[in-house]
């Protein structure tokens, strides 16, 4: 398993870099877009207009494989970018879907665009703000690899500093590292013995 850096670490730079991009975007371009649980923030093929910003809450970025099985891209939590690539698209390739009430912030493509091409420093903390992205992802990928329950704990602890979520947080951590809420509150349960 690599490490970059510790998954605290690694969870307050993309916080960091979030503050840093959207403290650069103008106030007239920021848009607050709320969304109830289970609402679409876009569809599969539709015209890509905006980049979002997650602010509270989740949502997913789902695509259906060809038996009709969603397919889960992207878990986004506040401080996540949502559908990067799409930047460059005329229309996105998922379903983004709130799994919990969210709010986002939205700006146009072509402001955003605009700002990459006229702000060097804006596009430098968007580039390192994608470094620390792909990077967030290969660790879960890293994790979502071993095979036990006990592997994946063990490997998130690691890169956590030892220290699991409170009990609120907890079922969000199981979804991270790909195993269900009961099968890691046994495993807890079990190290507690």
């Amino acid at each position: 398993m690599f490490a970059v850096c510790s998954l605290h670490h690694l969870t307050a730079m993309i916080a960091i870099m979030f503050e840093a991009l959207t403290s650069r975007i103008p106030d007239t371009e920021l848009r607050s877009r709320k969304l109830a649980q289970g609402a679409w923030l876009f569809h599969q093929g539709d015209q890509v207009r905006s980049m979002f910003f997650v602010l509270a809450g989740s949502v997913e970025l789902v695509r259906h494989s060809p038996e009709g099985k969603p397919v889960i891209l992207q878990r986004a939590g506040r401080g996540a970018t949502l559908a990067e690539a799409s930047l460059f698209s005329d229309s996105y390739h998922c379903d983004a879907i709130a799994t919990e009430i969210s709010e986002m912030a939205e700006v146009p493509r072509s402001s955003f665009l605009e700002l990459i091409t006229s702000d060097p420093e804006f596009a430098s903390a968007w580039m390192e703000h994608l470094a620390r992205q792909v990077q967030s992802a290969r660790l879960r990928a890293e994790i979502l690899t071993l095979k036990t329950v006990a592997q994946r704990l063990d490997a998130w602890l690691a890169f956590a500093g030892g220290v699991l979520p409170e009990r609120g947080g907890r079922s969000r951590l199981a979804h991270q590292i790909g195993v269900s809420p009961e099968a890691l509150y046994r495993e807890i349960a079990r190290r507690k013995q």
